[in-house]
């Protein structure tokens, strides 16, 4: 039988990267709030650089709640599914912001109007076939107060290119303008990163250091990065890579309105005869819990957000929770391998460890900062070099077709080339589309007998096109820097489970197409709020995280100057 608990304020379910951020406003404005977070608290002691552990054996991700309800996925409804061996995410308090790069982009206003601005440019006929594709019910100038409060909240270190209008070569000329700078200098580059530079500068191109969570001076008495490595899958032992586990979440705790429950699996959002959220029901150690709440704020991933609406039925509700219009699970997209390109060079690139978050970016070629007018798609590419190596990865290299992949002549191949190859990191826009959605898969379970979510999504005609352009691009960047052999990936294929993954419950004023209101909150169940990418209607060319956080922080500040309107 169930334990019914005390009531609160506001229950948040998940304290990753969105609720973590939530959190903090929610607390200092005097509310008593209680994190629901399905992993444990970890500390820099489980944070060892350690490539085995961490990128081979992908502690502590493999034993978490997440590995076992893996999404199956499936390019079409009329195809089979697969299913990866591991999840991309982490539970834990901080989530996977513990092991994320910590690339922390806003995006371009383009995102937040590609059809407005797309028809104005070009013609209502560019908008892809089939793509559900709406303008957000907000835009960039609306969210950039709340970007800027999560970089100085977080810590963030960078280049700004456009401070108030005031363009700066040294950062990214194509972003919107900003308040002001970040709060710390970029990531310094390494002598091969000058090069990519120099060479993005021969072509014409405007190549800029990247925003990143790290720190590069002592930032709110936390550590500077010491740039060692084992960064790309792994937590930081000094706690310099910013994660909410180390920044807003102690801050909201140290109000002594946050409680954390942690190893909380949440089974269902309740509602009450009216419909409204009572809280909501969770597992701890074998034990049922109900923990009521007044408003309940769900922040668990893109997938868990869609599978723990969907399993929450009631006679208000009977095809899910905030699904009487059948909206959640739509608008489903995501970034994923698809485009990537790798280079052999004639010399050491001596990238040794570094982190994913050091490196070079180009603007030049991504969402709507170029002239498609002769070309078939629309959007674009962020095109990423970094500086990121380690033994086993760099054994595990592409042999260019030269030797066989065992024996001796490949490992004389690895000896010589070992740091002479680089993989390009590219995030591409991605629309959604009708055929692409989340729903519940009829056969596969998890442990405790709930169906995981299944993805149905494939990469569309004008993904690939851009998927193409960009690997043009970076072909081009990759020889004028001297490289000898390049290999692309090939284009199209399943959507499988991403790091960056978008839609489900997605953001708009019109209830019959959107999950949540411009505010965050369910069209449906006033008190209901949600928090991370399955709120966003578009991907835009860049990583989610700070959208997502700056989204959390606004929707968090709401439901403060509106509590009695909305708990009522």
């Amino acid at each position: 039988m169930a334990t019914s608990l005390p009531g609160t304020d506001v229950v948040v379910v998940g304290l990753g990267a969105a609720g973590g951020v939530a959190v903090l406003p929610l607390a200092q404005a005097g509310l008593d709030v209680i994190g629901l977070e399905a992993g444990d608290a970890l500390t820099r002691r489980d944070f060892a650089p350690d490539e085995i552990r961490n990128n081979v054996r992908d502690w502590p991700m493999a034993v978490q709640k997440a590995n076992q309800e893996i999404p199956t996925a499936r390019p079409n409804a009329q195809s089979p599914t697969t299913r990866m061996a591991s999840h991309p995410m982490m539970n834990g308090v901080g989530g996977t912001t513990l092991h994320y790069w910590a690339q922390s982009w806003r995006l371009n206003p383009w995102d937040f109007s590609v059809v407005s601005d797309t028809k104005k440019r070009y013609g209502a006929s560019r908008i892809p076939a089939g793509s559900t594709v709406e303008d957000w019910p907000v835009g960039y100038d609306e969210l950039e107060s709340y970007y800027d409060k999560v970089e100085w909240e977080i810590g963030v270190s960078g280049q700004a290119g456009n401070v108030k209008e005031k363009k700066d070569p040294r950062g990214n000329i194509f972003e919107a303008t900003r308040q002001r700078e970040y709060p710390m200098p970029p990531l310094r580059w390494t002598g091969w990163l000058e090069k990519m530079a120099d060479a993005a500068k021969g072509l014409g191109w405007h190549p800029f250091p990247g925003p990143a969570a790290i720190n590069t001076r002592p930032y709110q008495n936390r550590s500077a990065c010491m740039y060692h490595g084992y960064c790309n899958r792994g937590g930081c032992h000094v706690d310099a890579k910013n994660s909410t586990a180390v920044t807003t979440i102690p801050r909201a705790e140290a109000t002594k309105r946050l409680k954390i429950v942690s190893r909380a699996t949440v089974t269902s959002i309740d509602v009450d005869n009216q419909g409204r959220v009572a809280g909501v029901t969770y597992l701890l150690d074998g034990q049922e819990y109900v923990q009521p709440a007044k408003a309940v704020l769900l922040a668990s991933y893109t997938y868990e957000n869609t599978r723990l609406l969907l399993l929450s039925k009631s006679r208000a509700f009977p095809n899910g929770l905030s699904n009487n219009h059948a909206q959640v699970g739509k608008h489903y997209s995501s970034h994923h391998t698809l485009a990537s390109v790798i280079a052999l060079f004639p010399y050491d690139l001596k990238a040794w460890y570094g982190l994913p978050a050091q490196g070079v970016a180009i603007d030049d070629f991504a969402d709507d900062n170029f002239d498609h007018g002769s070309l078939d798609f629309i959007g674009g590419g962020n095109l990423w070099v970094y500086s990121d190596r380690r033994p086993i990865a760099a054994a595990n290299m592409n042999t260019f077709g030269r030797v066989p992949g065992w024996g001796s002549a490949w490992k004389g191949f690895i000896k010589q080339n070992a740091d002479r190859w680089n993989t390009a990191y590219i995030q591409k826009s991605t629309l959604p589309y009708e055929t692409n959605y989340l729903d519940l898969d009829a056969e596969v379970k998890d442990p405790l007998g709930f169906p995981v979510i299944r993805i149905t999504a494939e990469y569309k005609t004008n993904e690939e096109r851009i998927a193409a352009f960009t690997q043009d691009k970076m072909e081009q960047w990759y020889r004028v820097a001297g490289a000898t052999e390049v290999v692309r990936a090939p284009l199209g294929g399943t959507m499988l489970p991403s790091t960056h993954a978008y839609g489900g419950t997605r953001m708009g004023d019109n209830p019959e197409t959107n999950v949540v209101n411009r505010f965050g909150f369910s069209h449906e169940v006033p008190n209901l709020g949600v928090l991370g990418a399955s709120v966003m209607g578009t991907s835009g060319a860049h990583n989610p995280t700070l959208t997502v956080q700056a989204l959390a922080w606004r929707t968090a500040d709401h439901l403060v100057k509106q509590w009695k309107a909305i708990t009522r």
